[in-house]
């Protein structure tokens, strides 16, 4: 497994990853690799987004099947205002 050694760390920003990883019990290395996990996304997790909005657009672009039981927006309006 890789190591990462990082220096010149500000001051201020070591004391709140050190007060997160206390927080979450854990040591500060484990902490620095949780954030990453969270934050930098793999070349796999990159390809499986992609995948979901390519799918997500080609859903937008599809037209609604049925209007469905809901009314428009015109109609709740009309109603709304005729009570």
């Amino acid at each position: 497994m890789p190591t990462l050694y990082v220096e010149n760390i500000p001051t201020d920003l070591y004391q709140a990853l050190r007060k997160r990883a206390r927080e979450n019990r854990k040591s500060i290395a484990a902490e620095v690799i949780s954030l990453l996990e969270r934050n930098v996304p793999t070349a796999k997790e990159l390809q499986e987004r992609r995948e979901f909005y390519k799918r997500m657009a080609e859903l937008r672009a599809r037209p609604p099947e049925s209007p469905g039981p809901f009314p428009t927006a015109e109609e709740m309006i009309r109603e709304d205002r005729d009570r």
